[in-house]
């Protein structure tokens, strides 16, 4: 985390003055929130409702990575972008929104697909990081640079009307798991549906959005109950919420001791 300054504005005093009432925030919450650096992997369904409540929080600087252009079928969840944005990157249109809720908040646009070349250039310029992908492939990736890096990783995924979301840095101790802990393999391609195929209720999007930027809230100013070591499972049909806890795996290929062994050579 940068450093945090002295003091909030007039303004900041304002715009703030519901965080400053919560005795577990305050002000020297607030200023730890403003001098916060977050990275959020995707601007769709999962990226929406997170940006606009990082925003909304003052978290002072904000990385977008998403090579993707704003599509009409994305509207019906991704409510960062507007009609107007369609044909857009959609880091410009979600910079855009931000700058119009809050213009002293730094968004830093990266139009780029997360690949192994530019994976640790980007996590390690911010305190925490956040997958709203919509891939395995990307998951796996970010999962294992953040165990590297020793950066907490809040993820969530979605399909239909259910989700699931966690908190995952097992660099704070052998309790906590990382992803691969949980699911140490992606399933075959064959088998993974896709929500262009089988479909996926708009807010059930803003759900999962909404209850991952409130996890980044409590890891970045230590508040509450973490998540890590948990699995947050929801059913909007139901309009329940379950808990599956998971353990790490001290196999595991990303944060078991066989990754971090020294490697040995024989002669």
């Amino acid at each position: 985390m940068s450093g945090v300054a002295m003091e909030l504005t007039d303004t900041q005093f304002h715009r703030y003055a519901r965080h400053l009432a919560l005795d577990e925030i305050g002000e020297d919450g607030q200023l730890k929130l403003l001098a916060s650096k977050v990275l959020i992997i995707g601007a769709g369904g999962l990226g929406s409702p997170l940006l606009l409540y990082l925003a909304a929080a003052g978290i002072g600087r904000i990385g977008v990575v998403d090579d993707d252009r704003v599509d009409i079928s994305n509207l019906q969840r991704q409510i960062i972008h507007r009609d107007g944005s369609i044909g857009t990157l959609k880091v410009d249109s979600a910079q855009a929104s931000l700058a119009a809720l809050d213009p002293a908040i730094q968004i830093d646009r990266h139009a780029v697909r997360l690949d192994p070349d530019n994976v640790d250039t980007l996590v390690v310029s911010y305190d925490i990081i956040v997958d709203g992908s919509d891939n395995f492939a990307t998951r796996y990736l970010l999962n294992d640079t953040c165990v590297r890096h020793g950066k907490t990783l809040v993820s969530a995924a979605l399909m239909r009307f259910e989700g699931q979301l966690s908190t995952f840095k097992p660099h704070a101790g052998a309790a906590h798991p990382c992803y691969r802990c949980v699911f140490p393999e992606p399933p075959p391609a064959d088998l993974i549906p896709r929500c262009v195929e089988v479909g996926v209720l708009g807010v059930t999007a803003g759900v999962l959005g909404t209850l991952q930027a409130t996890e980044v809230i409590k890891e970045l100013l230590g508040l509450g109950t973490s998540l890590s070591g948990t699995l947050l499972m929801y059913d909007a049909l139901a309009t329940s919420f379950y808990k599956v806890q998971v353990t790490r795996d001290p196999h595991c290929a990303s944060c078991g001791a066989a990754a971090w062994a020294p490697a040995t050579s024989s002669a």
